[in-house]
Order: structure tokens, then sequence, then C-alpha cells
């Protein structure tokens, strides 16, 4: 921490005391920077067009903290802020309170000043900010204070892995597993990538309307070549967020796989992509059941029916005691209102799983049936349509952007267990 300070001093006096230093990579995350000097505007520009960040999105606007304030009062935040601030210590310190309150959990907060004093970063620190730097910045000092977040030996993994499971085959955990993934990339403006595990039968490829030449096969019969640049050449583009690592949907070969053989691809996913959504097959082999347990977040897509409950509720057992210090799995009930069709009711499915459906998505065989022809997703096919708005709920819930808002994050918790560390 003291090691950061001295740093900051030290490009105060000579900018490029650090330049040669090696700057890694910086992963597929989304930055915004809130500016004050021009200098700086012209700085993070720059440095946006360094090879380094080309994986990034990076957005550049004026007006300092307050603009930062009123631009994430009801709105998501991206993984990092970045604010200049040329003002006293206490209009930062006062400035900082009430974005907290905005704030999503996860966010990286980086402050940009010229104030040289140890007493305020301290109080900096205390508030979780992940860096205080002095200005001015060159280019390289943007990348290099950005990838420092994400490229320290003690970061955590930037990915976020997200496995949505059919509680049977037919309950259309593939479609909902795809529109989720493209409301996080298109309405929370995160990059995404939806994998399809279904190698032999997976219809990612059909619903983005996309036949990539290569894919997720590529990777899991190669691990010894997987790394994240070697995952970024399999992805083929969906839209300016979201990406597909496709399946083959051939039975040229017989998929018999270990039960480790997709960590090294998920592994590498998670080390530069935000969000990866797993398209799980309804089966249970080794791979399947490391795979649902490694996940960070469970969605369980189930239809109202007997059968649906019964491996709903085996499910949602095995994964919370194999998963005793994550949060629960979540669950939908899908195909909700087929005429004629007697259906369980969801107050019982309530009842057997002790947990509440976090949506409930109707029969609707036109607008599903039209998406799945066209190669689109519901949002496409009609924004306006309440099911849209379903997809997005759950997507806020997976993502933990719905419960952001709800209370002031301390968004630079991840320091503080450093502080404490160099106080014993």
């Amino acid at each position: 921490m003291m090691h950061k300070f001295a740093q900051a001093v030290e490009l105060e006096s000579n900018p490029h005391a650090v330049g040669e230093s090696y700057v890694a990579q910086i992963p597929r995350i989304s930055i915004q920077a809130f500016c004050e000097t021009a200098e700086l505007s012209h700085a993070v520009q720059s440095a946006a067009a360094d090879r380094r960040m080309a994986k990034a999105h990076v957005k550049v606007q004026m007006g300092g903290i307050v603009a930062a304030i009123e631009a994430y009062t009801g709105a998501p935040t991206p993984n990092v802020i970045l604010i200049e601030h040329n003002g006293s210590g206490t209009e930062l310190i006062d400035g900082l309170d009430k974005l907290s309150e905005c704030c999503d959990a996860g966010t990286k907060v980086v402050i940009v000043g010229r104030l040289n004093d140890i007493v305020l970063y301290r109080e900096l620190v205390r508030r979780g900010i992940s860096d205080y730097v002095m200005s001015p910045l060159s280019a390289l000092d943007v990348v290099r204070s950005v990838s420092n977040l994400f490229n320290a030996p003690d970061a955590e993994p930037v990915g976020r892995v997200i496995a949505v499971i059919g509680a049977k085959g037919g309950v259309g955990a593939s479609t909902v597993a795809h529109n989720v993934a493209f409301s996080i990339a298109r309405d929370l403006a995160l990059d995404t990538v939806i994998a399809d595990l279904d190698l032999p039968f997976g219809t990612a490829g059909l619903d983005f309307n996309q036949d990539p030449p290569q894919g997720i096969a590529d990777a899991v019969f190669s691990p010894d070549r997987v790394d994240s640049a070697y995952i970024d050449r399999l992805l083929s583009k969906c839209t300016d967020h979201l990406s597909l690592l496709a399946s083959p949907a051939t039975l040229e070969r017989e998929y018999d796989f270990s039960g480790e053989s997709f960590d090294p691809v998920i592994d590498a996913m998670r080390s530069s992509i935000p969000y990866i959504v797993l398209d799980l097959p309804h089966l249970w082999t080794g791979w399947a059941k490391r795979t649902l347990i490694g996940a960070d977040e469970v969605l369980l897509v189930t239809t109202p029916d007997l059968a649906s409950l019964r491996n709903a509720k085996n499910l949602f057992d095995f994964v919370r005691s194999a998963r005793p210090n994550d949060r629960p799995p979540l669950y939908l009930l899908n195909q909700v209102g087929v005429p004629k069709r007697p259906e369980v009711r969801a107050v019982d499915f309530a009842k057997a799983l002790d947990a509440q459906p976090i949506a409930a998505i109707p029969f609707d065989p036109q607008i599903f049936g039209t998406a799945a022809n066209n190669g689109q997703m519901i949002a496409e096919v009609n924004p306006a349509n309440k099911i849209s708005e379903t997809f997005l709920g759950v997507a806020k819930a997976l993502t933990g952007r719905a419960e952001a808002k709800k209370e002031k994050t301390d968004f630079l918790s991840p320091l503080l267990a450093k502080l404490r560390g160099l106080k014993k």
C-alpha cells in the first residue's frame, strides 16, 4: 500500500519513472473515465488505442466526480471507474461517499489527483478506493494503473461463471441461457461469452445465426494450447459485448471427456472475460458435475410438471450441499400456461425447494418460434414484450446488479485486508 503511494509521489516528479516496467494486457472489461482536464481526457483516449487495451471498452467524458454520481444514479456501473479530481480532499471524500450509494458491487474506482497527502490517501484506502495516482498521467500510466487492478498477484479473477442447466430435456434451458447472456451484454453493457457445452447437439450457433469454423471443441481437444489469446481467436462475435464459443453440433466423433476436460477452457475465459454463461446439456457426467459445482452462479430451468419438480429437487439439494459457502442456486419456471396441460403450481415448487422462483416465463410459441427460426433473441423480435423484461430481471439477479443499488457498497474493500495486514 505504501509502495503505491511512494510510486505516486515518484510519478509526480517524473511521470516516466516506471515507464519501462512490464504492463500486462487488460482483460475484456468496461472502463469509464470522468475527467476535469483536457490533458487527462486525451491521455485516456490515447490509452484506449494502446494494444494492451484492445479488449477493453473505454468511454471518456468530462465532469469529474459530480458527473460520475449523476451518471450512475439508477444505472449500472462498469468494471472500472476512473475519476479525476483537482479540488480539495474534503470535496473528494464527500463525493465518494455519495458515489458509494449507487456503485455496483465489484466495481473498481481509480482516483487521479494532484494532492500529495498521505492522510488523504489513507482515508481513500479506508473507503476502498482501488488506486490513487498523481497527475499528470501519460497514456501508458493510465494503461498501467488499470492493468495493475487485474494482474496483481492477489487480484481476483475478472470473470464470473454462470452455469445454466435444465431440470430435464426440453425445458428450454438453452433458450433461457442465450437470452440471459444477450441481456447481460446488451442491457447491462457487460462483455459476455456464451459457451455451448452441448458439443453434439448444441443450438447456440442456430440461435445466434452463427456458423463459426472453430469453437469450443477445438479448445477442449487441445488443452495444451488453451490460454486467453487462443480462446479469443475461437470466439465468434455476436454483438458489441457478446461473443459465442460455439459447439460443433456434429456426430463425426464421440465426445467422451474426463472430469477436468473443461477446466482449462473455463479458467482461460475467467481470466479475461467479465461474464461467462455456460449452456450445460442435461446429462450427469463427471465433467458436468464438476462444472456445475465450480460455477459462481447456478441457474436451474424447469417446467411446471412432476418430473421437473423431482429433478429440480435433486439438483437443488446436490448443489446446496456441494457449495455450502455459496449462494443457493436460482431457478425459474419456463413454459408456464400450456393450454389444457395440468401443471404443478409455483407454490408447490417453492415448498419443495424451499426457495421462490426468480421468474416465471409464459408459454408463447409464437414469439419463441419466430426467434428460433430467425436466429434472434426475444428482445430482437419484440423489445417491448414482457418476456424481454423478465430476461433482464434474471440477468440482473445473476450478476448482482439488482442488489447492488439496495445497499451502500464499500467498493474499496479488497484493499482493506491489505491495510490490516500492514498494521499487524
